[in-house]
Parts: C-alpha cells; structure tokens; sequence
C-alpha cells in the first residue's frame, strides 16, 4: 500500500514559528533610526541623553550629563560613553534596561515623558552588538553607600533577552548615577543640522535646567550651561480620557476589570467621569448602572462607546503634561543664539482623539542667523529634539501653510526664507509619530491646527518688530540727513554773527520728535555744576534708565541716583518717566579734577536704557 502524502499544510506548519521583537528589529534595524553612519551615532547619544534626563527629572535630580565620542583602539569604530548624575538603577533592573526590547515602566502610564515604548536605548545596544560584536558595558550606583555594580552584556535576540558576560562590583567615584559604554559603527560630522552638536544645542536650548559637556573624537570640549536652576514640574499620571478609547480596546477593559457594577468601572477607568456622568453615559447607552460589566454582549459594548460620543464630557486633565514655559523657552534660544529679536507663545491645552497635547513655539531674527536660505525651523516633541524627515512631519506641513510674505519673509517654493530661525514643542501624553525612530509628528488636524496658530501668534509680532524698525531706519536716515544740513548753516549764521556755533542737538530733537539727552556744565566755587535736561518730544509716554558713566564722586544729587562702582568709573543711576512735552533736570556738582589735579570737564555722554537708538538725541541709546 503506498505510502500518503502528508497535506502540505501540514509541511509548511513545522516551519512556521514565532520571532522576537528583538529578532525583528535586528534585520530592520532602520525602522528605529540606524540606516546610517551618521544618523546611528545620533540616535544611540540621543537614547541615552532622553533616558539621562527623564531618570534625573523624575529623582528631582538637575541633570548633569557628561557625553563622550573616542576612537576604538582597535578599528575604525567609535566608543561612546554618557554618564549622569541621576538616581542609578538597581542591580538586577540592569540587564533589563538595556538588553530587553520593549521593557520599561512608561508604557502604561498615561503623561509626558520622552520615553514610553522601552525600545531607545535597548535598540541602541542591539546596534553597537550587531555592528562591532562587542558587549555594551554600564556602571550604576543608586547611593554614597552603595557599591557601583558593573556589567557587560548583549541581547539575545532569538528570545529578547539580556546576557551577562561579566559582572563586578568596582570602584566609582559618583555618589549616584549611570554610565553607558558602547562601540559601534558610526560617523561624527561637524558643522552640519544633522549632527551629534546641533542635536545637543537643541537639547540645551529645550532643557534649559540641564548642563550638558561633549567631548568629540578630537578631544574639543564643548559645555552647554544651566539657563536656570528650577527643574520642571513633574507630570502627573492620569487615567484614559473616553474619547480615546476604541471599541476592541474597551471591551477588554470591561472583561478584565474587577469592578462589579458598570456605573463603578466608569468612575473608576476613566479620567473626567464622576458619579453623574457616568449615570447619564449609561442612561444614553441604555444600560443598567449596577450591570456587571464583565457579562455586557458585544451590542452593548458598542451602545457604551456610542454613548461615549453623545454625552458631554469634559476635557482630559492637562497637569500631566510638563511644558517649557516661555520664558525658558526665551533664556534658552538666547543662550545659544545671537539675535535682534525674539518672541515666544504658549498655546492652551487641546486635545485629539482623547490625548491632551500642548504647543509652546519661538520665532528668532536677525543677529547671526544667515541672510540668505531657507529658515531654520527646531522642531521638538517632549523636550526631544527631532532632527530627520523635516519634509514629513506636522510641524513642517503646518508651517507651510502660512502665508510667509505678509509676516515679512520671502517664501520662494513655499518655504519662508530668511534670518529667522522657528522652534516649535509639542508636548502630549501620546505623541503620534509616523515611525518607530520617532522623528517626525503624524498630521493630525488637531495638531497641524493648534502649531499653525502658535506659529501665525509669534509671526504677528515679528511682522510688528519689522515694521517698527524699518519705520526707525527711516527716522535714522531722516535724522543724519538733518545733521548734515544744520551745522553748515549754523556755522554760517555764526561767521556772519561773529558767534561760536550752537548746540544743536536741541533743534534735531524738536524736530525729529525725538527723546533729547543735553548735558550742561558750568563752574561754581566748589568745582563744577552738571544738569542733564531731559526733554520729551516724541508723541508717547517713555520709561526708562539714565545712566552716567563719569571717573568722579558726585554731590549735592537732586534726585539722588544710585551708585556703582564700574572699573576706574561710577555708574549713576536715575529712573525717568516722561510723558509727551515733559521735560526733567537731574543736578549734581563735581570737582572737575583729573588724577593729576588739572581741570577736566570732558565728559562722555550719558546712555540711555529702554529707548530705540532711533529715537534719543544726545545721548547713547542701549535696549
């Protein structure tokens, strides 16, 4: 009898088989930011950097991060090396931190952090093994009086698990935090957007509470200060909103939960759901309150989600979010940026589909920023800086959106141009991200709405700045054109007078409607009289600071200024508030001697503190 053929199903059935997450993401390793030399070398500093931070924040811990790049001894790979001051990990959390795909405690908490999936720096380990063959060693201390454990592992990829290959207790100087050893294949490029430099700038200029120092494979040191020393307040978890929840998502909380009454597992899964709404939400879906939620049919799971949709409830909670605040934001992009002008907005907390999100946004420009090219836009999510697929991401789209040219810059194929720099932050419990290497924002209406809107507030007021100075550079041109006609007829009616030639600094400010700033001096027997006549001439209101910059000891002040010693010279001091066609006189005597006992009565002019330069005659204007 011959031998049956078994069903191929049946042969193709021995060769199938489950494959771990670490399995999967070692033959697509792109998928999470390391498709090249360059962009892998980012991506580990960057997994690092996020994991550094989020440990020291949630310790209440200033960061204090130290990051370095050397060349292997041995090839042509790179050894990177971050160690922070946070709070350490204990010794067997180690091996899993990072050597277990998809381990972390974010994932199910719903608030602002950078990390949430458990992949970053485990996928960061997985490279450096994949590329080199080498094992990534970390130290670790949790406390003065603890030992640093030490550890060298790699990934087991075919199960997903951490291997130890060495395992000591050493000697480490720090008396908490963590450090990270890998070597991997990598590119450092200097001088570019995408590189590990511009990343860490970004970093500081959106975590103005951390001090970050990179040492390059060239051994260049280069430190980004503290801002500020106030750490940001931490985000609090809540619960799922229900306008998030999905239908397969909530019957599985309705088999699982341990609640007897439905009313009960409203109240109690669900942020903004009290006692009342829920009766209301079950009233809609036509369910008992004190049903058991574990027997609800499939039907009726479905009239709940429904009710869900029809029942006001109000917005997610929002303190479980963290913004910048904008003035940090503001102390940051002027920390590591020289600019003429910038402005800052922080828009009110929305939400799509059930995720409360937040967008804080600064324009720059001018300074050192160039001229010519496109603008330089920072995009950020959770503090992260997002350095790849600009031309994908929401914040980008959003952008272009705007009609630049009525804000002042030019937009040539649809991207504003110009000295401008834009950063904007999208801070949210659940940021949608088009990819696993979390590089650019998914367009989300929601999202593209509320970053337009940031983006056209702070646009607004650069448009009035442009406006305001191009209307000072004609007064300015104004004014010098005045300066040179003037003193040649002021010259000429003195020869003919047989006069020495006024001041004429009073004149230009009448008729320039400007701020005047006249000194006068004059003998007496004690040494000499100083006034400073203020005059107002302009058509508003001004405040401001008055300073004298002069190498003597001043007497009989009215009003009394204060004092400050600067150098060889005294800095005085008066507050002055004048409205239009006011005018003040500030008084003082000197001896008029220099130090070796002549007269002198050079005085410098003094300068002015809160004024447009534009818009102060006789006297040196500083913002």
């Amino acid at each position: 009898m011959a031998q049956q053929t078994p069903p191929i199903a049946e042969k193709l059935a021995e060769s199938q088989k489950s494959i771990s997450i670490a399995e999967f993401f070692e033959k697509n390793k792109q998928m999470l930011g390391f498709d090249s030399l360059q962009r892998s070398l980012i991506t580990t500093i960057k997994e690092a950097v996020d994991n550094a931070l989020d440990a020291c924040e949630e310790a209440e811990i200033l960061p204090d991060l130290f990051i370095e790049i050397k060349p292997s001894q041995s090839s042509s790979n790179l050894v990177v090396v971050v160690e922070d001051n946070g709070p350490g990990i204990v010794r067997d959390q180690i091996p899993k931190v990072f050597a277990k795909l998809l381990y972390g405690s974010r994932f199910h908490t719903i608030k602002q952090s950078r990390g949430q999936q458990g992949i970053g720096i485990s996928a960061s380990v997985l490279y450096g093994q994949l590329s080199t063959g080498k094992p990534t060693k970390i130290i670790s201390k949790i406390d003065p009086g603890e030992p640093a454990h030490y550890c060298e592992l790699i990934i087991n990829t075919s199960k997903n698990e951490p291997e130890i290959l060495e395992e000591m207790i050493v000697d480490w100087d720090p008396p908490h935090g963590t450090r990270i050893e890998l070597e991997l294949a990598g590119a450092y490029v200097k001088g570019r957007r995408q590189s590990v430099l511009e990343y860490l700038r970004n970093t500081a200029i959106v975590n103005p509470h951390a001090r970050i120092t990179l040492v390059d494979p060239d051994g260049e040191y280069t430190t980004f200060n503290r801002a500020t020393d106030l750490l940001p307040e931490q985000p609090k978890e809540i619960k799922p909103h229900p306008a998030g929840i999905e239908l397969g998502t909530l019957a599985k909380m309705l088999r699982y939960t341990d609640k007897q009454r439905l009313s009960a597992f409203l109240k109690d899964s669900f942020s903004r759901i009290g006692a009342v709404t829920a009766e209301e939400i079950c009233t809609h879906a036509k369910l008992k309150p004190a049903a058991d939620p574990r027997k609800l049919t499939h039907e009726e799971v479905e009239r709940l989600l429904k009710a869900f949709r029809h029942v006001k409830i109000g917005s997610p909670p929002t303190d479980c979010l963290s913004p910048i605040s904008e003035d940090l934001i503001y102390k940051g992009v002027e920390k590591e940026y020289t600019i003429d002008f910038i402005a800052t907005v922080k828009r009110s907390p929305a939400v799509y589909t059930g995720s409360p999100f937040l967008i804080e946004a600064a324009i720059a420009y001018g300074g050192d920023l160039p001229a010519d090219g496109r603008v330089e836009i920072l995009r950020f999510a959770n503090r992260v800086p997002l350095l790849y697929q600009q031309g994908a991401c929401a914040i980008t789209h959003a952008i272009e959106r705007i009609n630049w040219k009525y804000y002042g810059l030019s937009q040539p194929g649809g991207f504003p141009a110009g000295p401008c720099a834009i950063l904007v932050h999208v801070a949210s419990t659940n940021v949608p991200f088009t990819s696993e290497s979390k590089n650019a924002i998914a367009d989300v209406p929601e999202i593209l709405d509320e970053v337009e809107n940031g983006v056209r507030a702070i646009a607004s007021k650069m448009r009035r700045y442009l406006g305001r100075r191009d209307t000072l550079s004609k007064r300015k041109e104004k004014e010098n054109l005045i300066r040179k006609v003037i003193p040649r007829l002021a010259i000429k009616v003195s020869d003919i007078l047989d006069l020495d030639p006024p001041n004429i600094n009073p004149v230009v400010a009448r008729i320039m409607g400007n701020l005047l700033v006249d000194r006068l001096i004059g003998r007496n027997a004690d040494g000499l009289n100083v006034e400073i006549r203020i005059e107002n001439h302009t058509g508003t209101a001004h405040s401001f600071k008055l300073h004298d910059f002069i190498p003597y000891e001043i007497k009989s002040a009215e009003p009394s200024p204060r004092m400050a010693a600067v150098g060889d010279r005294f800095d005085y001091l008066w507050e002055v508030s004048l409205r239009p066609g006011e005018d003040v006189h500030l008084r003082y005597v000197i001896d008029g001697k220099d130090s070796t006992g002549e007269e002198n009565i050079s005085l410098p002019e003094p300068v002015v503190e809160g004024v447009s330069a534009e818009l102060v005659t006789g006297a040196r204007a500083i913002a």
